[in-house]
């Protein structure tokens, strides 16, 4: 994202850092992958935007085999409700 597509109506509302790894042992054993994750919240704030709510919720949950994924589900939601200005998720 650049800063040229950003608009004032974007950084009205806060962003999203969505933070996801698949499996318990991803969690415990690829921490740099998480840790470049949360550094996208600096990024965010470098574009400009003040409020940035951190979801990490799913860190270990895998999406295979139906389980529900409460962080993606309140992030899905709150773009759907028009209150997210962007989501940042790797």
């Amino acid at each position: 994202m650049t800063r040229d597509k950003i608009s004032p109506r974007h950084l009205d509302r806060r962003a999203i850092l969505y933070v996801r790894q698949s499996s318990a042992h991803r969690v415990q054993h690829n921490r740099e992958s998480r840790a470049l994750q949360y550094a996208m919240r600096e990024r965010l704030a470098l574009l400009g935007w003040q409020t940035i709510d951190v979801i990490d919720d799913d860190l270990g949950c895998s999406a295979a085999g139906g389980v529900t994924r409460v962080g993606f589900d309140r992030m899905v939601a709150e773009v759907c409700l028009g209150c997210v200005g962007a989501v940042a998720a790797l």
